[in-house]
């Protein structure tokens, strides 16, 4: 008769045990407030798609098809006098065009998580604050000129020339 009681008692404590471990796991999760907060205080922005040239010995040789999105501090957004959309733009052509961050000839060692960090370190220096939490990469395309077909029609003008000769631009090449 003991052991059926201390068996009774044994299933009660079990029994007790894994509901109060069951309530203690159903429990709501703590919030982190300051994480709350900042998420929050971000919105989603998607980028516009931007087709920039890739320049080698003074010719055409391809060109990047790039679409970016990015989140941004809503707040310190809305103050900028410069839009982001084309300060991303901007940036984008510094990197590729200027900087030549991305070796067509070594695209197999792209680097995605350094492209997006010095898109977002250029832009938030340029907005001299951190305006810019994450980018998001949608689109990196390269496409060789060869692959578009595209044939010039006629030879450019060129806008700006060297000092030690040459004639001022014409005005075919400023558009008016």
């Amino acid at each position: 008769m003991i052991k059926l009681i201390l068996t009774g008692v044994w299933i009660c404590v079990l029994t007790l045990g894994s509901v109060y471990f069951s309530m203690q796991m159903a429990a709501a999760p703590r919030v982190d407030d300051e994480a709350a907060a900042r998420a929050a205080a971000m919105e989603l922005v998607k980028g516009g798609q931007a087709t920039i040239p890739v320049i080698s010995d003074g010719a055409v040789k391809g060109y990047f098809l790039t679409r970016l999105s990015y989140t941004a501090n809503k707040e310190l957004a809305a103050k900028q006098v410069l839009p982001i959309n084309e300060a991303l733009t901007d940036e984008l052509y510094s990197l590729l065009v200027g900087e030549r961050l991305i070796d067509v000839s070594k695209l197999d060692r792209f680097d995605v998580d350094a492209f997006r960090t010095r898109v977002r370190e250029g832009l938030n220096k340029r907005f001299g604050d951190e305006v810019i939490d994450e980018v998001l990469v949608e689109q990196i395309d390269y496409i060789a000129k060869v692959e578009v077909g595209v044939k010039p029609t006629r030879k450019g003008t060129a806008i700006v020339r060297s000092e030690s000769g040459g004639e001022a631009p014409s005005s075919e090449a400023s558009g008016h």
